[in-house]
């Protein structure tokens, strides 16, 4: 390990080295631990020796942002739009979940970064190889969302809390106080099959990958009843 580090302070300073760093070093501590002098450090230099390859700390965000977009798999050649879409989603999510700060960062951007649109383009282009009118997929991008990449912003997201300040032990859920579950008698139900007897996920609350999954499956098989049915927006409902 001590090589590789002494390797790394040996490479010469490039704008793919200094992303890659940021990357890692938000991986580390989390998004509010990144600063253009705690890069520096970690890099072994001096912090105006960033600024030869990223102009300031929006250009430094959007080039990790890249860097994490670029690890998502594009879809198998040939593969119908529903597989190639949700293969891709779940790629974006095992991205992001290597990444937990990720979705902070995309969700802080005022305009998407190049890799954001190159994807977001690619599978718009998915849908309408699969033959959906230009009007269907502008509503299905709506309806997505951020679950196109990969995330959705989910109540009380222990992954995006670890986003901002690195990962840490999770507390396991605790039950509801009976002031709280009397007063709201439907969360209390729902936390309560959340911890249901299986001895697998006994006080461990959600499966988040199979709620993920579950959500991004109804979506697909909706979109695709839409598709198949000819949905136009002139001919919606009210």
């Amino acid at each position: 390990m001590a090589e590789q580090a002494e390797t790394l302070h040996r490479t010469p300073l490039s704008r793919e080295r200094v992303l890659r760093a940021a990357v890692a070093l938000a991986d580390e501590a989390g998004i509010e631990s990144l600063s253009m002098r705690n890069l520096a450090q970690d890099l072994g230099v001096v912090p105006m020796a960033l600024y030869k390859h990223v102009a300031n700390k929006d250009e430094l965000l959007d080039g990790m942002i890249d860097v994490v977009v670029g690890e998502i798999r594009a879809p198998e050649p040939g593969t119908d739009w529903k597989r190639a879409v949700r293969g891709r989603i779940l790629s974006a999510r095992e991205v992001l979940q290597r990444h937990p700060w990720a979705p902070l960062a995309i969700e802080s951007r005022n305009m998407a970064t190049p890799a954001i649109l190159a994807y977001l383009d690619s599978t718009i282009g998915t849908f309408r190889a699969g033959g959906f009118t230009v009007d269907l997929t502008h509503h299905v991008m709506h309806a997505m969302g951020s679950r196109i990449l990969g995330f959705s912003q989910e109540l009380f997201d222990a992954d995006r809390r670890a986003g901002r300040s690195g990962r840490a032990d999770t507390d396991p859920p605790t039950a509801l106080p009976p002031e709280i579950a009397a007063r709201f008698p439907h969360v209390a139900e729902i936390a309560m099959a959340a911890s249901h007897d299986d001895e697998s996920v006994l006080g461990q609350g959600c499966d988040d990958q199979f709620e993920f999954e579950f959500a991004l499956d109804l979506l697909l098989d909706g979109i695709e009843r839409l598709h198949r049915h000819g949905w136009a927006s002139a001919r919606r409902p009210g």
